[in-house]
């Protein structure tokens, strides 16, 4: 194959970016936001036009995600699916170099919320499927679109909704490929590595509550809930929990290891992260547990002690390591603090191995001969956890080939979120031959 293959769908890709962009889909997880639907019916739209038939479902007035079927060459094999979310989160425009919804291109780049996050594959999958359907090219089997809302409070009112109300959308569809992964690493000028999503942690966001004795704040009081609640967030914000070293992370150390010429030790992190340049932050996480302490709450006037403090935890386990996880928590809290869940969902991980694995090594490698695929572990989760309970397989490829000094990590809910045009085109190049190849 040409390493120059080009399509009609890179003449598009950016300008969709940018009007998805535009769109503000903000989600402050209590449906407080302006909602999905502007941005489903955009989509839906799109689809349409070239003769897909698209469906909104709204699971909450103004949140609404939308799924498309493309029937492939060979309708007796099982169906892949392609998912994205269309929701981002909130942004101040104060803080940024250019507004988070004008979609502006500058520096070579597309900026905007959601630009990685995920617009970008939003933008590549609609390209590509445009491009596709006007040129009457199929792809070899069925393939599923799915544009979802709410994945950044967890999926709730998107792909939990859809999986649970509408399980029939996915039927015969054994595969999937989402956001957060296929993006690059470059190693050195004789190699690149693609970083593929096979595994996520799994989540639980809690609640922890101390009940204490109110009373006036000038008055002696030994059982202070703020200070009981605060002792135990610091202990439990400060803690390190151990180094456990699942299956994919010990492929991804392994294929660096060996791409680096180097052996890394997992129970040397401080050595092993200083070799991983801008994904250390994304890497880092995944060889351990993670409880964050995130916000506070407690009283209601300066000289009153109350009976009652609050705080939120984002906490985030490895596969295979959900049970020592709670106890870990519950030990380091200890007895007086009450941990309930807010939002809690499973660890999902799958092997790097199969006819899907090859297509996206061949895919990549086509447009970028140094390309290698390595799978990895997501410290944070997706909607592939709604889709696993259908007995999907998922992937995260979302294919961008980033220049070594952008901070893709820190591109993720973060200021002045941007993503390189030339990247979105390759990601556009990628895509289209990983669907001649799926």
């Amino acid at each position: 194959m040409s390493a120059e293959h080009t399509s009609g769908a890179e003449n598009e890709v950016v300008d969709l970016c940018r009007e998805l962009i535009r769109i503000d889909t903000s989600n402050y997880g209590d449906h407080s936001g302006p909602g999905e639907r502007a941005a489903a019916e955009y989509v839906a739209e799109k689809l349409a036009e070239v003769g897909l038939e698209p469906q909104i479902f709204e699971s909450h007035p103004g949140r609404a995600s939308v799924v498309a079927r493309i029937e492939g060459e060979d309708r007796s094999r099982p169906g892949l699916l392609i998912h994205g979310h269309t929701d981002v989160v909130p942004a101040d425009a104060a803080d940024w170099t250019h507004h988070p919804f004008a979609g502006e291109v500058a520096d070579g780049c597309v900026w905007g919320r959601g630009a990685v996050d995920m617009k970008d594959m939003d933008a590549m999958t609609l390209a590509v499927v445009r491009d596709r359907m006007r040129t009457g090219r199929k792809p070899p089997r069925d393939v599923v679109l799915a544009f979802l809302a709410d994945e950044e409070a967890g999926g709730t009112w998107g792909a939990r909704y859809l999986v649970d109300k509408h399980p029939g959308l996915f039927e015969g569809v054994t595969e999937a490929i989402g956001e957060v992964g296929g993006f690059s690493f470059t190693v050195n000028e004789d190699l690149r590595l693609y970083l593929i999503e096979t595994a996520e942690k799994g989540m639980h966001w809690m609640r922890l509550t101390v009940e204490g004795t109110a009373g006036h704040g000038s008055m002696t009081n030994t059982d202070n809930a703020i200070t009981e609640l605060c002792e135990a967030v610091a202990r439990l914000g400060r803690h390190e929990f151990p180094v456990r070293v699942t299956k994919t992370v010990r492929s991804f150390l392994d294929e660096l290891s060996d791409a680096l010429g180097t052996p890394l030790d997992p129970e040397d992190m401080e050595t092993t992260l200083a070799k991983l340049g801008g994904i250390a932050k994304m890497i880092g996480t995944t060889l351990r547990n993670s409880a964050a302490p995130t916000m506070l709450g407690a009283g209601y006037k300066v000289n009153v002690i109350p009976g009652q403090a609050t705080a939120h935890v984002d906490g985030r386990f490895l596969p295979g390591y959900e049970e020592e996880f709670l106890a870990d928590l519950d030990r380091i809290l200890g007895p007086r603090v009450r941990r309930e869940d807010v939002h809690a969902d499973k660890a999902v991980e799958t092997g790097f191995d199969g006819d899907l694995v090859k297509a996206m090594q061949t895919a990549l490698r086509a447009e970028d001969p140094i390309a290698r695929a390595v799978p990895y572990m997501l410290s944070g989760g997706t909607d592939a956890k709604s889709f696993a309970d259908l007995g999907i397989r998922c992937f995260g490829f979302a294919p961008l080939k980033l220049p070594p000094e952008l901070d893709f990590a820190g591109m993720f809910h973060g200021v002045d979120e941007r993503v390189p045009v030339d990247g979105l085109t390759f990601g556009a190049r990628v895509l289209d031959r990983f669907l001649d190849e799926c």
